[in-house]
């Protein structure tokens, strides 16, 4: 991951304004179409684009480019349903004891509930770790700002995935430490997200949501 040597940045390429604004403008007019799915088809998706669209997100930066993530891929339908089993209990706990008021009150408009059907139904999960150190051999090797850097990276996995033209669903049900035992991961390795991937299903519906405006979120100073 380290190397004591640096080398020339070949692979920059300079862009005039006018062609940057256009490729600016085609990349959101792209990623804005981007939407949240719960319903999925039970439709197989080439094990390739998933893959491609993990290496994409192994490009993220990262804290002392330590890389602190594992990617598990997940398409066993046996697995999918104990993961499933396993997140459905700790959605009831959250639903029914967890949550306040105010948090059920602000995710009521998008639908949600303990039930989660496209664990099962979705060709893939991608469970995504972060590991708070690494092991070599007894040796333990510090991750630095790990949540941070898996975080950004599963930003670009779930703008690879849309780029693909997929859609996926971020699902984090908490505690979700059972993905461990599930998955035989090290304990090392601290649950991140489960990313659901695959087809929407026909006809699917969406929230009516809109995104905050660009003079909502930023300023200029």
């Amino acid at each position: 991951m380290h190397s004591s040597k640096f080398i020339p940045l070949k692979e920059y390429h300079e862009y005039p304004h006018e062609e940057m604004i256009n490729r600016s403008k085609t990349f959101y007019s792209s990623v804005k179409k981007r939407r949240t799915v719960r319903e999925f088809l039970d439709r197989d998706v080439p094990l390739e684009v998933i893959k491609n669209c993990i290496k994409a997100a192994s490009t993220a930066p990262s804290g002392a480019n330590m890389q602190p993530w594992q990617f598990v891929i997940v398409s066993d339908p046996e697995i999918k349903r104990k993961i499933r089993i396993l997140a459905e209990a700790e959605e009831r706990e959250f639903y029914k004891k967890r949550a306040s008021k105010e948090w059920l009150n602000a995710l009521e408009p998008l639908g949600t509930n303990e039930n989660k059907p496209f664990l099962e139904t979705a060709p893939y999960l991608i469970v995504v770790f972060s590991k708070n150190y690494d092991l070599k051999g007894k040796q333990k090797i510090k991750s630095y700002y790990p949540r941070e850097s898996t975080g950004i990276a599963c930003g670009i996995l779930i703008t690879a995935i849309h780029n693909a033209g997929l859609v996926s669903l971020t699902h984090m049900p908490s505690p979700m430490r059972f993905l461990n035992k599930i998955l035989k991961r090290p304990p090392n390795e601290r649950p991140f997200l489960i990313l659901v991937v695959g087809y929407p299903a026909k006809d699917v519906k969406v929230p009516n949501i809109r995104k905050k405006k660009l003079n909502e979120i930023a300023e200029y100073i």
